[in-house]
């Protein structure tokens, strides 16, 4: 369908890219007869094609998304409504969904500024909790969009059996991805002392710690090294990374951080 993204593809706008030879059968409305009347060969003008962009936000409805003020999945909620918006406006196609959707249910898909209630409604009721490993949900999002566009993933990125693997079921895919991690500020600078016994909030595995300034300063290391560890794999692969911090506003994010990284322009 007709959008406003530049596509490399040749069709009908008006702005010219190319000659190439006549053939019996194409419209010969866009015939070139200036350059006929020169050299008496048939030319067919080619114009760019102006195509509607599949714009997808995958949000990570884990337990651990459920953590910080506000929650990381809240914050992944708002920032997929304000990418999406940008979407509508456009005249994409988008369409947001959930980690923990099933492989056959896909999202509804959204078009047009009169989509936004429903994008908003749909968006309301989404709830975190859902007990799917992020190569799991990655997976069932290829096997249900078969689309080419942009895909942005809001995840914190936090799977015991590591990220490495659903992110390369994404760099298969020939779309542009975007890996927006999202962190609270708890998570980046904790204010816990003493003694605590911290249980996972997805499998339940305990672990009894006593908190000191050696160990938070180790616990500061392995987070930094995490992130940029990410950052780097995602680099390496043609994907963008951006590091947000539920305490950025969202609009600030999307004004600053994503327009650097091309994501909004």
């Amino acid at each position: 369908m007709k959008g406003e993204r530049r596509s490399p593809r040749r069709g009908q706008s008006v702005e010219f890219a190319d000659f190439r030879n006549y053939s019996p059968g194409d419209d010969i409305r866009f015939i070139d007869w200036n350059t006929y009347a020169r050299l008496e060969k048939l030319f067919l003008k080619l114009f760019l094609e102006e195509e509607d962009l599949h714009f997808y936000a995958l949000i990570d409805g884990s337990l651990s998304m459920d953590f910080g003020t506000p929650t990381k999945f809240e914050y992944a909620k708002q920032l997929a409504a304000a990418l999406s918006f940008i979407g509508l406006v456009r005249a994409d196609r988008v369409r947001i969904e959930t980690l923990g959707q099933a492989a056959h249910a896909p999202g509804p898909v959204l078009r047009g500024r009169r989509s936004l209630v429903r994008m908003q409604q749909y968006l309301s009721e989404m709830q975190p909790g859902e007990l799917v490993s992020l190569a799991d949900g990655v997976r069932n999002f290829c096997i249900r969009n078969s689309g080419r566009g942009i895909l942005v993933l809001l995840t914190d990125l936090m799977d015991k059996q590591g990220y490495e693997t659903a992110l390369r079921y994404l760099v298969a895919r020939q779309m542009d991805v975007y890996i927006i991690q999202i962190l609270s500020a708890e998570e980046l600078e904790p204010d816990i002392k003493g003694d605590l016994r911290l249980v996972d909030c997805e499998d339940n595995d305990a672990a009894e710690i006593t908190v000191s300034a050696p160990l938070l300063a180790r616990y500061k290391q392995t987070l930094n090294t995490f992130v940029a560890e990410a950052r780097e794999f995602c680099h390496r692969r043609g994907m963008s990374y951006v590091l947000a911090k539920n305490e950025v506003p969202v609009d600030q994010l999307v004004a600053s951080f994503l327009r650097k990284e091309g994501l909004v322009r």
